[in-house]
């Protein structure tokens, strides 16, 4: 909670039934309403974090965060405000058969309907906004999409106190915490690959999340510092490659090369560049920005793009 507003996250769960898309929708018994499964953030967990924990808390699925959906913004009944921030998430067969999902005195009931039903079933004005939001961002993107998350390293042992190579520069004890705690918040959109520089700082700062999801780091010389320093950057190649794939990345480099990670990203998905992709490569130590694009037209141009910091 910050300043009376209370903070809350959720997910617009979809699937594909017969080519058509189907919305998760919850019953309330409390309430007695139909809604989208959300729920408040609990101390020290990031909003992504949030919507993970309550879709699978109320619905007994495990997501895959997408697209952000515009937040949510309601007066409750004492008068305190509430934001919740949602994301689009798709979610497979595996998934569905694997929920187990049990009635509770929480939410009783969830319901995969048809997108035109659930905008007539729910409840609130703000759900059904939302809904048309997804719809029309969905219908952009032709159907699934993936990310290119954009990591800067996370603090590292300051110059003036290391006297080794800078390439061997490690970690300083605050951004060994940072790449443990930012963990739990990339996971929330299940990175199947994970880039590097070979810096120590950089390799380090992914190497907790490596370690979470089985995955080996390819180390790429040609987004390091040193690259950088030489003017020997190979940003274009490896950005193509990572977009090529259609599969969610994490990309860690140094602050001096995340511009032309950016700037790349947009040349290669065919967007103009602007103060939103300008912003995204400004990020403080373990922050990261998430590119979203198509996977049927991943140069159709930038989806979104959100960029979080750590706590």
């Amino acid at each position: 909670m910050t300043d009376g507003i209370i903070l809350a996250a959720g997910a617009v769960c979809w699937r594909l039934v017969d080519g058509h898309i189907r919305v998760l929708v919850i019953h309330r018994p409390r309430y007695d309403d139909l809604t989208l499964p959300k729920g408040k953030l609990e101390p020290g967990e990031t909003a992504p974090e949030a919507a993970v924990r309550e879709v699978r808390e109320e619905t007994g699925l495990s997501i895959t965060l997408g697209m952000p959906l515009s937040p949510t913004r309601y007066t409750l009944a004492n008068g305190r405000e509430k934001v919740v921030q949602y994301w689009s998430a798709e979610v497979g067969e595996t998934a569905v058969r694997a929920a187990r999902f049990r009635s509770n005195a929480e939410v009783d009931a969830a319901h995969w309907m048809p997108l035109s039903k659930a905008k007539v079933a729910l409840s609130y004005e703000h759900d059904i906004q939302l809904l048309e939001e997804f719809a029309r961002l969905h219908e952009r993107a032709a159907g699934s999409t993936f990310g290119l998350i954009v990591l800067r390293h996370a603090k590292a042992t300051a110059r003036s106190d290391w006297k080794g190579a800078d390439t061997d520069r490690p970690l300083a004890p605050r951004g060994e915490l940072q790449a443990r705690r930012i963990v739990s918040t990339l996971r929330a959109w299940h990175p199947r690959r994970i880039v590097s520089s070979p810096a120590v700082r950089c390799a380090s700062t992914v190497a907790p999340l490596a370690r979470a999801i089985d995955r080996k780091v390819r180390l790429e010389p040609g987004v390091s510092q040193d690259a950088w320093d030489d003017g020997a950057l190979e940003v274009p190649a490896i950005v193509a490659r990572r977009v090529d794939s259609r599969r969610t990345t994490v990309l860690c480099s140094h602050r001096p090369v995340l511009p032309d990670i950016l700037r790349e990203l947009a040349l290669t998905s065919g967007t103009p560049m602007g103060e939103p992709i300008r912003e995204a490569a400004v990020l403080e130590p373990a922050a990261f920005s998430i590119v979203h694009l198509s996977a049927a037209h991943p140069q159709s141009g930038i989806l979104a793009i959100e960029t979080h910091n750590p706590l």
